[in-house]
C-alpha cells in the first residue's frame, strides 16, 4: 500500500496536500500568539462566564419589579440560556459527544475488509504503516496509537 500523499504529516508548498478526501492548496497556520490568546481566553471563560451570569441576574433583578407579564417570561427564558451557558463554560462536553478507540485493532491489507473506494487516512513513521478508516473515525474522532515507537492522535 503506497501511503505517499494519502496524508502528510508536513505540508508541501508547492504541492496540494490530501487531507480527509479534499485537497487542499494553501495552509495556514495559527499564529503562536494567537494561540496564547485563544488559550488563554479558554482557561478564563469560566470565571468570564460566571461574572457575566451575575451581572444578567442583577439585571432581571433589577427590571422584574416594572416588568409585565411577557417581559418576565423573556427574563426566565433569558435566564435559562445564561444559566445554561454559564454551566456548559466549566464541562469539556467533547468528552461526552467522542468517545475514542481503546485499543485498536489493525488487519494486513489483504485481510481488511474495507471497500477499495472507502476513504482512510493514513500515516506512515519509519517502516511502520497505519490506515485509518473514515467511516469509523467520523464517529469516534479521536485515536490514540503508536506508530514506528511514536505515541500519535489521530483526529477527524
Amino acid at each position: 500500500m503506497d501511503l505517499d500523499g494519502v496524508l502528510s504529516l508536513r505540508p508541501h508548498r508547492h504541492r496540494p496536500v490530501l487531507y480527509s478526501g479534499v485537497y487542499h492548496s494553501s495552509i495556514h497556520y495559527q499564529a503562536p500568539r494567537a494561540l496564547l490568546i485563544a488559550m488563554a481566553l479558554r482557561q478564563r471563560a469560566p470565571l468570564g462566564t460566571l461574572i457575566a451570569a451575575l451581572a444578567c441576574f442583577a439585571f432581571a433583578l433589577a427590571l422584574w419589579e416594572t416588568a409585565g407579564r411577557w417581559r418576565r417570561s423573556i427574563l426566565v427564558l433569558t435566564l435559562l440560556v445564561v444559566t445554561f451557558s454559564a454551566v456548559m463554560a466549566r464541562l469539556n462536553y467533547f468528552e461526552w459527544m467522542f468517545h475514542p478507540i481503546a485499543g485498536p485493532q489493525f488487519l494486513a491489507q489483504s485481510d481488511s475488509k474495507l471497500d477499495a473506494k472507502e476513504m482512510i487516512m493514513a500515516v506512515r513513521l519509519g517502516t511502520d504503516a497505519r490506515a485509518y478508516p473514515i467511516s469509523q473515525m467520523a464517529y469516534h474522532h479521536v485515536l490514540n496509537d503508536v506508530v514506528g515507537g511514536v505515541p500519535i492522535a489521530v483526529t477527524y
